[in-house]
Order: C-alpha cells, then structure tokens, then sequence
C-alpha cells in the first residue's frame, strides 16, 4: 500500500482551523461558509498546492478537521482508509475490509467522518470501523450486513455515516432496522427502526430540527422517511423511487420542508412536513421532472436550488425556484457532475474533470473560470469537490489534488 505524495508548493492553510469533517460539510448541505476566496481563477486554473497518488482507487471524497484529511479507496484487496496533513504527508492508513471490485465501477463510496478524535468509515461491503484519529489504530468495527441482516444492494453501500451526539447513524436495510443508531464510543447498538424495512439506498441521512423534533432524513431504496433520532421511531414516509432503484442525492431540508431528488427520470419533490400531536406526515407541495440528479448532489442558495440532470435534460444543470419548483433556466456548463458552493459561487465538477467557477442566480449563468484536472485517475471523476481552509480538494481515483483558492490580502 505504497502512497507517493508529490510537493508542488507546501503552503499550510491559513484563516480559522479548516472545518469539513463529512460528506457535503458540517451541516451536509454542500455550501460552505468561508469567504475571502477568488472569484476568478487564473487560465488554466489556480495555483497546484500539492498532489497526492495512491490513494486507492474510489468515489470517496475528502473530510477535513483538526489539521487532517481523510479518505478512502482500494488499495489492492482492501479497502483502506488514508490520513493526510494538510501539507498531503501521509500520517496514517488503516485498512476496513476487503475491497469493492466491480470494473469500472470498482472503489470506496462513502467518505470517512471526522468527529473529535475519532474517524468513522463505512465500506461499500458494511464494514463500520471507529479509529483513532491521530493514530488510526482500530477502538472497534462491525459488519452491519451482519449484525441487522441487511441486504446488499446493486452497487454496494454507499452512505457516509453521521454523526448525532453519542450515536452513530447509518442504513442497513434489514427487515425492522432500516435505519439503526450505534453508540459511537462502543459499536453497541442503541436503536433500531422497527417500522423500517426497506432497503437501503446510496444517499447519506442529514439532521433536521422540525417542530421541537430532532429526526434523521434520508432516502431509502424505494422512499424518503424521518425517524426521531433520540428513541428511532419512524415519524413519516414518502414513497420515492425510480426503476434503478438509484436514490442517490442527500436530501435538502430548507423551513420545514424537504427536498428530494433521483435519476432515472424520476426528478424532485418538494415535501412539506406537518405536526400534529405526536404525529408526523410529509405531504408534496410541488414535483418536478426538469431537475433528475444521478449522483452529483444538489445546493440550495439563496431560495434556489442547483444541480445536474440525468434523463430529462442529459449533462444539462439546472436552477429551480425551491417554493414554486419553477425552472429559472437549463444550461449546458460544464455537463453532468457535482457541486459545491463558498463565497457566493458555485463549484460545478463534471465527471470528465472538467472544474468551472459559476455565479449563482436566476438567469442561465456564464462560467467564470475553469481548468481541466490533471489525466492521471481511472474512472468517472464522480467524487464531490470540498472548499475549505481556502482550499480546493479534488479527488479522482487514487489522486487528491489541492489548489490554493484564497485571495491576496
């Protein structure tokens, strides 16, 4: 498991401690909080801090806190998890189970989650491991396949796993435990659904606060549900699917209502959640089928939501107006890929590696900048970009590149 990291510029962050510690941020809804970037780039991109090669090939993006990235890939017969400092030096790697071999397709899914001093992974075969965050050594692991009798599912488990105070949340799919809540110090088993059975799908569940409510909202394989996140009660359901089965994109929770999407031609729903008594619904307040995400994800900015298509408008993106589901426009930009927002612009990656600034709005923008990543990973560029630390993290296959994104002060 050689890993070779090649030093363009060592240059460590500066500004606050950089904060990224999940799958699509700190509050897993894609859009960052940092200001002081560049909102032009200079041709042919900005500036290559560092890259780093043998990562292991993979889909997982990069989580970062406390002066360390983390991601993971397959590396030979394993999957393995990789620290790095901020620097792209190699800290630690700690393997998670056997790897994912499927082609093309073969790789990571989920990203680690950082969380204090510890690292939480979950592999595309159901392997949960817990490490130590300075060092990697295994605290404990489980096979939640195993242990809730969940069920495989097409292109294997993909979730980055949550965090929500002492528990650890993730989706096994097994008959009466859909969803399950661990005790993050001890792998012990604090909850599970009992009226959830469904399968699961590859989306990552979010933290919603709703009506005194904390809840857990995701996309099973075949609905979206919320489940109370103290005690594991399912609060409401939304039958959701598409022919592939694909619910792939995080869901969106924006003044009490929820936004979901799927590919296949399946399109969003705008779902408001209710309240009555103990009882909880979700009723569709608008849908649309202009806007099917694959697997890019989905922003929302400012009352509007932005991402790419999969069937309805191929390799298009699209804006939509988040209270009325009206379409503000459908342009071509980069084509088919993921996004990610910081400082009033978008970073719209295609799954070619194609790299574009663009400013957020209701008339089809123009690209501000853009570069194409270096040749070099197998594979669709498929894993999202991360803005942090005034920094842009791009990862393809067993690469990490790291470009300098803050402006001169």
């Amino acid at each position: 498991m050689k890993v070779m990291v090649v030093l363009v510029l060592a240059a460590a962050a500066g500004g606050a401690e950089p904060d990224w510690p999940q799958f699509r941020g700190p509050r897993r809804d894609g859009v960052s909080r940092e200001t002081g970037l560049v909102k032009r780039w200079p041709d042919g991109g900005p500036k290559l801090l560092w890259r780093a090669k043998g990562l292991g090939e993979g889909f997982a993006s990069v989580a970062v806190a406390a002066g360390r990235i983390c991601t993971a890939g397959n590396v030979g017969s394993n999957t393995v998890i990789t620290a790095l400092d901020l620097d792209g030096r190699v800290l630690w790697r700690a393997v998670n189970g056997r790897a994912y071999k499927q082609g093309r397709l073969s790789g990571s899914r989920g990203s680690p989650t950082l969380d204090g001093d510890r690292v939480y992974h979950e592999s595309p075969h159901g392997d949960v491991v817990c490490l130590n965050a300075k060092t990697g050594k295994p605290i404990w692991s489980l096979n939640i396949l195993k242990r809730f009798r969940g069920r495989q599912i097409t292109w294997a488990l993909s979730e980055s796993l949550l965090v929500d105070g002492n528990r650890l949340i993730c989706c096994p799919g097994g008959p009466g435990a859909g969803m399950v809540a661990l005790d993050k110090a001890t792998g012990k088993t604090l909850w599970t659904c009992k009226e959830l059975s469904d399968r699961a799908a590859y989306a990552s569940p979010i933290l919603v606060e709703h009506a005194g409510v904390r809840q857990i909202v995701t996309m099973m394989f075949s609905q979206a549900v919320g489940v109370e996140a103290h005690t594991g009660r399912l609060l409401w359901r939304f039958e959701h699917g598409n022919p592939r089965g694909t619910n792939v994109p995080t869901p969106i929770y924006h003044d009490g209502h929820v936004f979901i999407d799927s590919g296949a031609g399946t399109g969003g729903r705008l779902l408001r959640l209710s309240k009555a008594g103990r009882t909880f619904s979700a009723e569709q307040v608008w849908k649309t089928d202009q806007m099917d995400n694959h697997h890019g994800g989905i922003v929302l900015v400012d009352g509007l939501l932005y991402g790419s298509t999969h069937k309805k408008n191929p390799s298009k993106w699209v804006c939509l107006d988040v209270k009325t589901g009206r379409v503000m426009y459908v342009a071509r930009g980069v084509g088919k890929g993921s996004v990610t927002c910081a400082d009033g612009m978008l970073y719209t990656l295609s799954e070619k590696g194609r790299m574009a600034l663009v400013p957020p709005g209701p008339k089809a923008p123009k690209i501000v900048s853009q570069f194409q990543i270096p040749e070099g990973g197998r594979g669709p560029v498929w894993a999202h970009p991360v803005v942090c630390g005034g920094r842009l993290y791009v990862r393809h296959g067993e690469f990490l590149y790291t470009y300098a994104i803050r402006a001169k002060r």
